[in-house]
């Protein structure tokens, strides 16, 4: 079985090769960082759907439903309201200010300090965060395939990096949009074909299936009580602001958005993925639910940890691979393209950020080829950087991932929604622009001290996601103290 699912992994990786020579014949700097800004808006808005998703999306998702229920849609229904505020808001500063990379703005808005501040946060929180999300694909994969023919958990990581970095390493963006799409309907078809393939299996319905869950409990959506970290009034005002965050302040995920020849299209994009979103995160919501069915109906022992404790992370990965041949190869393609998608658009945009907000290509005497070449070596010392992370993170895996992507999330993107917020909607000017680095690292440490002991300090609250949000306003109160009404009333 497990010289099946190699041999699927390499035909899909020759296609992500046929694709990319497709896109990146004769392709540019310009094509590298935004497409030639000819990306048809609706090939990047189901593209997004995968980029979005990842591999965490694809295996925790459906897994938290055992500990955590529905009650991960409430955060799905504030990412809508945070899609909104991209569209309407975001979208028309960076399409005005013609931005490559959007931290261009903060140097606009306050000076280069600031502006290596935000690129600096983004490539810490993208580092860090993509990198998990590609670790748990290759975990997952090591675990049920290559442990067996006694291969290191190094070699199916290290053989991951280079098939992305190769594919990237000429199209960039212009070859990332297209494989996308290609990834997403894997993705997709991996989790509806597999709870097709148990609903049979089980000879019940959908209906059927939704009916059997709420009489156990999982489909609860709301959960009422505000002292959880999952209320679910935190969790829709949470999602929103990560979706300001970790997409419209995400150079990665706007860079795709910028490929778009308008804003009009651009925008068309962002609220059909919004809604696409919604759809998709029910699908493996219900994808939970028919694994936790599964097991209950036929007795699966699901897996644990060493202290006997169910690990969500490894319910779906269990059944699928155990379930059939059919359900393993979809299962391994579905994560294959899950971690793709998750991780060659982020080497494109640190690449893209790098070099734009800190060896201020914008503005450089340098000629193509010498920014080519530059580019190149950037692009290779961000995937090693990549594949160092995953390498390191081994040890730590011991929680449900997208608990952590969030949890690093609300350290780093804290600091960029507030400098993006005091921008926006403030005219004053920042006074000591060369502090705003320290304030930056100031909010997310206030930050961690409140979350490590808010349960003694606050009669038993708990932080859930709402600390991005607390992130972002400590992150403004301090610009505001250290600045001053604009010198004139012309200024922007």
């Amino acid at each position: 079985m497990a010289a099946v699912i190699l041999g699927c992994f390499l035909l899909y990786t020759l296609l992500l090769f046929v694709i990319m020579h497709l896109t990146a014949h004769k392709a540019d700097n310009n094509a590298f960082y935004v497409g030639g800004r000819q990306s048809p808006w609706f090939v990047v808005a189901y593209g997004m759907i995968g980029a979005s998703l990842s591999g965490v999306t694809f295996i925790s998702v459906p897994g938290n439903v055992y500990t955590g229920q529905f009650t991960y849609l409430p955060l799905v229904f504030g990412y809508v309201i945070g899609y909104a505020v991209i569209a309407w808001i975001l979208l028309p500063l960076y399409y005005r200010l013609n931005l490559t990379s959007i931290y261009t703005y903060l140097g606009i808005r306050y000076g280069q300090s600031s502006r290596k501040t935000g690129s600096a946060f983004f490539i810490l929180s993208r580092l860090l965060g993509s990198a998990i999300r590609m670790y748990l694909v290759v975990f997952v994969l090591y675990e049920y395939v290559f442990r067996e023919w006694g291969v290191p958990f190094w070699v199916p990581a290290v053989i991951f990096i280079l098939i992305i970095l190769c594919y990237t390493f000429k199209g960039g963006v212009k070859t990332v949009v297209w494989t996308d799409t290609l990834q997403t309907t894997f993705l997709l078809l991996a989790a509806l074909l597999t709870v097709v393939y148990i609903l049979k299996d089980l000879h019940i319905s959908y209906p059927s299936l939704l009916r059997q869950s709420a009489e156990q409990g999982l489909t609860k959506v709301f959960e009422t009580d505000w002292n959880h970290s999952r209320f679910y009034l935190k969790q829709i005002l949470s999602g929103a602001f990560i979706t300001i965050a970790m997409t419209g302040l995400d150079q990665d995920m706007m860079q795709k958005n910028l490929s778009c020849r308008t804003l009009k299209d651009a925008r068309k994009n962002v609220l059909t993925a919004a809604g696409l979103f919604v759809v998709v995160n029910v699908l493996f919501l219900s994808l939970g639910a028919a694994l936790i069915c599964y097991a209950q109906q036929t007795g699966f022992a699901l897996p644990v940890n060493g202290a006997g404790v169910v690990v969500n992370d490894k319910i779906f990965p269990s059944i699928a691979l155990s379930l059939s041949n059919f359900t393993a190869v979809i299962f391994v393609l579905g994560l294959v393209a899950a971690g793709y998608s998750s991780a060659d658009g982020t080497l494109t945009a640190l690449t893209t950020t790098f070099c734009y907000d800190f060896l201020r290509f914008d503005s450089s005497t340098r000629n193509e080829a010498q920014q080519t070449r530059i580019r190149k070596w950037v692009h290779l010392a961000f995937a090693s950087l990549y594949l160092l992370i995953i390498l390191v993170f081994r040890p730590f895996h011991n929680d449900s991932l997208i608990n952590t992507i969030f949890d690093v999330a609300s350290y780093t993107y804290g600091p960029l929604l507030g400098m993006f917020a005091f921008g926006l909607f403030t005219r004053r000017q920042v006074r000591r622009e060369r502090t705003v680095p320290f304030l930056a690292l100031l909010a997310p440490c206030i930050c961690f001290v409140l979350n490590r002991y808010s349960e003694v300090w606050f009669n038993g609250y708990r932080f859930g996601f709402e600390l991005l949000l607390l992130n972002a306003l400590l992150m403004f109160v301090f610009l505001w103290i250290n600045s001053c009404p604009p010198r004139n009333e012309g200024e922007a």
